[in-house]
């Protein structure tokens, strides 16, 4: 028996890296999903490894009609979600020196009001389920100590911070039956992070064993945490905010 057995997830930028993982850890635990991505052929390959677990659909999160159009085919085909991970994102290399203000814009567009758009929706739809829902937002490390080359990540992951937990009370105010959390990792071994923007080198991080300070992580350390918030195990946890970061919050500052 599956852990998400009978559960109806959305996962957004499912076409590689943290989604990929996610929607996989998600199918081998039971749950159908919807994996979207704006690279259509991405999810829809991902989709297709799954199996008959999985349907993909192209979606640019910045688009309020795309959103409801991914939750009625998500109703349709799968029926009414209990899950949805806002994972989808970008890197921006620049300082606030040299950010510009399209750049500022974009990218909080994509990671800011992408999530939004995605949370209101979830909400809308999930709010009469019988079952447990969750909401499950991907911010960073960034958001919890800053990230002077990468300002505008920084600022929209940590309006992703402080809205997830808005979202979270106001569930519980009115008494839905939806939890709302944040993930915040530090550096993690996916095709956005190893891109030259970013500079990440060495080895691949295995999936399994010790990962040595400084070191990055495996998809499949965030995807784990990501099936305990979506799953009824997590029942009693909301407005929460989890780093998966090695230790990296508590280096000494040399």
């Amino acid at each position: 028996m599956g852990r998400l057995d009978g559960k109806i997830a959305i996962v957004t930028g499912g076409g590689s890296g943290l989604g990929k993982a996610i929607s996989e850890a998600y199918a081998g635990e039971g749950a159908r999903i919807m994996v979207t991505d704006i690279n259509a052929d991405s999810a829809q390959s991902v989709a297709n490894a799954i199996g008959d677990q999985a349907f993909a659909m192209a979606q640019d999160v910045v688009s309020e009609e795309g959103w409801a159009q991914v939750f009625a085919e998500t109703a349709e085909q799968l029926g009414t979600p209990h899950i949805l991970v806002n994972n989808a994102g970008l890197v921006i290399p620049a300082t606030i020196e040299d950010c510009t203000l399209d750049q500022f814009r974009h990218t909080c567009a994509v990671m800011l009001d992408g999530v939004f758009l995605g949370c209101r929706e979830a909400v809308r739809a999930m709010k009469s389920q019988d079952e447990p829902c969750s909401i499950i937002n991907m911010s960073s490390m960034a958001a919890l100590q800053g990230y002077s080359p990468f300002l505008s990540y920084a600022a929209a992951k940590g309006g992703v911070r402080s809205m997830t937990k808005s979202v979270a009370l106001h569930c519980k105010e009115q008494n839905y039956p939806i939890r709302c959390n944040s993930l915040h990792p530090s550096g993690i071994d996916t095709p956005m992070v190893r891109q030259e923007a970013v500079g990440a080198e060495g080895d691949a991080t295995p999936e399994t064993g010790m990962i040595p300070l400084g070191g990055l992580g495996h998809p499949s350390d965030v995807a784990s945490l990501c099936v305990y918030l979506a799953s009824d195990e997590s029942r009693f946890m909301t407005a929460g905010e989890y780093p998966v970061e090695n230790g990296t919050l508590h280096q000494p500052q040399m």
